[in-house]
């Protein structure tokens, strides 16, 4: 074992990506993803779909995270898995691989919350990318969260706010959905809006607490602008799809950055960083820049490769844990439901 080399192997495997990555003292030196293609014609995640998938991937998936780091399995110092939150059936295959992987080289076990590692993604240690100065806020979108974060360090984190009922990314696929859009739809959503008029329909923002969301009313309004537009127009989808995309996309961005506005309002920190599968988006990156001149904001914005679930954000909150000793009993188990606090 090195000492001045540390080497740590990240596994992910919350939902429908399996993922390994070699991170070498803050550094990726691979971060390999296989997407399951086996949920798009039912038009969203199969549980019990993905956690098979998962038992094909992984063997393959961490072969060539460490073959691709140009190491061996025995320079590793340590492995971190998602514990959760997640789909239990696929957080299983992770936790139970890393468990065994672990036990059989006799390096130390870390549990990683798949919530932090989005937010902690920020310090991985990229040539072009700024990290985050303490304490900083965090919005973390997602399918299946929505919440403002407040990081005082690596791992005390406060949620300021959150939904009340669904995602943001829920509210972009289910959107897609009522459109007729294939599953994943959030980023078609994206697309489509690049070319439409964003003020061409009006939808109505939910009234809710300064720093909560709340996207059902949202959906449920968007189904019915459809339903009746359609009655009328059968071809109304077609023939208004980008400024229908626009519409939406620029009022799901509107609630985000109002909540945003309120919450350095409340706090006064301006340092801002975006995290989870949304950050994707290329509406809410533009909104953010724009708000570094407006508002005197910093903004921090994830590489595209570290938005979605991956490997390389569970490696870098292991290797911030392997630094802190904070290792996990092997008989820890995987949790499905795991605030980011926890």
């Amino acid at each position: 074992m090195s000492t001045e080399n540390i080497y740590i192997l990240g596994i992910e495997s919350s939902c429908d990506d399996t993922s390994a990555s070699v991170i070498c003292n803050g550094k990726v030196l691979s971060n390999v993803v296989a997407s399951q293609e086996v949920h798009a014609k039912y038009g969203g995640v199969v549980p019990e779909l993905a956690s098979r998938a998962h038992q094909q991937n992984i063997v393959p998936v961490v072969q060539q995270a460490i073959e691709q780091a140009g190491i061996t399995k025995h320079n590793l110092n340590t492995i971190a898995f998602t514990r959760g939150p997640g789909l239990m059936g696929s957080l299983l295959v992770g936790t139970s691989f890393a468990k065994s992987l672990a036990l059989g080289l006799n390096i130390p076990l870390i549990d990683v919350n798949h919530m932090q590692a989005h937010i902690l993604a920020h310090f991985i240690d990229e040539e072009e990318s700024k990290t985050p100065p303490f304490p900083f806020v965090c919005l973390t979108i997602s399918g299946g969260h929505t919440q403002i974060v407040k990081i005082t360090n690596h791992f005390e984190m406060e949620i300021l706010g959150e939904t009340i009922d669904d995602a943001v990314g829920e509210a972009f696929d289910k959107s897609a959905k009522i459109l007729g859009l294939p599953y994943p739809g959030g980023p078609l959503i994206d697309k489509y809006a690049q070319l439409g008029n964003p003020k061409a329909f009006k939808f109505t923002k939910p009234k809710v607490g300064d720093l909560e969301f709340s996207f059902s009313g949202l959906k449920t309004g968007i189904l019915y602008f459809i339903q009746r537009n359609v009655k009328e127009n059968p071809n109304f989808i077609k023939e208004n799809l980008n400024d229908i995309c626009a519409s939406i996309q620029y009022t799901i961005i509107e609630i985000l950055m109002d909540k945003l506005k309120n919450t350095v309002k409340q706090t006064g920190i301006k340092h801002i960083a975006i995290a989870g599968g949304v950050s994707a988006n290329s509406e809410i990156r533009k909104r953010l820049i724009l708000a570094e001149k407006h508002w005197g904001w910093t903004t921090y914005i994830p590489k595209f490769e570290y938005t979605t679930d991956n490997a390389a954000m569970i490696a870098i909150a292991g290797y911030l844990k392997y630094l802190n000793n904070d290792y996990s009993d092997i008989s820890v188990t995987a949790k499905a439901r795991l605030k980011v606090t926890e």
